[in-house]
């Protein structure tokens, strides 16, 4: 039978008897989210910028009925689709069929957690681009992506990029988005109003206002959300201390997901322990495995050394981070589809074998997930204080008002004033 779980006399904190009851969902922290990215079709995304050039000037090329079949339709987009601009890219709104326009430069994203990849911004070619997200993502916004993992799988519940991410998930289950500000500029934070005003007055006694930031609050949730078959869910302390701890372990994480981005230091493992190429890579290789005796990464014929296991082992949604990496990228150099298939319309187009710019995306890759590795014990201690601890429950959030959140916290904010072109160059003022 498990043991009562009670919170210390006069700490105010929630006393029911299981600690899962303790725990906020997510969903009511961050109530505004949106669903992940749906392409449609695999070619307007990749690893390469390059081959996605090449697949726009083959497709733009094309006479009508090869135009049809390299497009893949749906019954979202054909080249015959009129469709408004994504907000902040300059790309055409007249059919596709009719005037394609120049290429437009390729975006960096997030295609599942830790793989930068790119993608054609243009919203004649993507079903579900959710514009929502274009709409407020600038160099102040961050996002958190949901992995829909589950308990058993022993990965995080979610991640934070400064990138836009597609909300993809290796485990076939797409997790939610939630951007940490409702507007451009780093204006109106996503969060249950009256949640930082509640947390400030709980535990600001002597802590850094920095710590009751709307950043600081997503580091809190980055360090510590757990894994649940509805969500994530968030434990909140009723102690300032274990507070100021999880937001700073959270703002570690966040760095070392993130790149650096947003002013932070990009990772960097120390001297001696940092992996190199020891013998060169292939061209088109198409094996990758472990060689536990010498720490080493078998790419092909090539080496790269030392890997820490932790990194080889780092898995999300039960897949391991690197052999995913690592396949999108085999398949893409021997022009083939994203899950390996043979060559058959623009999926072949543009392939160059392995650049030089996969390889160091792979060493940082392998750093980020070592580095991540080693906050093991600052996060297995900050879930031990969390379990001896009193929480901040829903209970009391309820009787603060901050809970149930009202239904505008969940729909994106309007931006008046904002022009955007709508379909063949109408304009909407949202």
């Amino acid at each position: 039978m498990a043991a009562r779980r009670t919170a210390a006399a006069g700490s105010g904190g929630d006393t029911e008897s299981s600690p899962l009851d303790l725990f906020v969902p997510l969903d009511e922290l961050m109530p505004w989210s949106v669903r992940p990215l749906r392409t449609g079709r695999a070619w307007v995304s990749g690893p390469d910028p390059e081959a996605l050039r090449a697949r726009w000037e083959r497709l733009a090329a094309a006479d009508a009925v090869e135009q049809e079949r390299l497009f893949v339709p749906t019954r979202s987009r054909t080249p015959r689709t009129s469709v408004a601009a994504l907000p902040g890219q300059s790309t055409g709104t007249a059919r596709f069929a009719r005037t394609p326009g120049p290429c437009p430069d390729p975006v960096r994203i997030l295609h599942g957690p830790y793989d930068e990849q790119w993608l054609l911004p243009d919203h004649r070619l993507i079903d579900a681009a959710r514009p929502e997200l274009w709409r407020v993502a600038d160099g102040q916004q961050l996002f958190a992506v949901e992995h829909s993992a589950a308990p058993e799988d022993g990965g995080p519940a979610l991640s934070v990029t400064a990138l836009l991410p597609d909300g993809h998930s290796p485990a076939g289950r797409p997790g939610r988005i939630r951007p940490l500000h409702r507007r451009p500029g780093g204006t109106e934070p996503n969060l249950a109003p009256g949640l930082l005003e509640l947390l400030r007055g709980r535990l600001g006694g002597g802590t850094e206002a920095e710590a009751f930031t709307p950043e600081a609050v997503l580091a809190w949730v980055l360090a510590t959300a757990r894994p649940s078959a509805a969500g994530p869910r968030v434990p909140l302390p009723a102690d300032a201390e274990v507070w100021s701890s999880g937001v700073a372990l959270g703002r570690e994480l966040l760095r070392l997901q993130s790149r650096g981005a947003r002013g932070g230091e990009r990772p960097r493992l120390p001297g001696g322990r940092r992996p190199y190429v020891r013998a060169a890579l292939p061209a088109r290789p198409s094996e990758l495995s472990y060689d536990a005796g010498d720490e080493a990464l078998v790419v092909g014929d090539g080496r790269i050394s030392p890997v820490p296991a932790a990194a080889w082992e780092f898995t999300v949604g039960g897949v391991r981070v690197l052999e995913l990496w690592f396949g999108r990228r085999a398949a893409a150099a021997a022009g083939r589809g994203p899950d390996g298939a043979a060559p058959d319309g623009l999926d072949a187009v543009g392939a160059r074998g392995w650049p030089r710019e996969w390889t160091s995306e792979l060493l940082e890759l392998i750093t980020v997930l070592a580095l991540l590795d080693g906050t093991a014990g600052p996060r297995k201690e900050l879930r031990a204080a969390l379990e001896a601890g009193p929480l901040i429950g829903p209970a009391e959030l309820r009787a603060a008002g901050v809970l149930p959140v009202p239904p505008s916290a969940r729909r994106p904010a309007s931006v008046l004033g904002h022009q955007e072109e709508g379909p063949e160059g109408q304009f909407a003022l949202l």
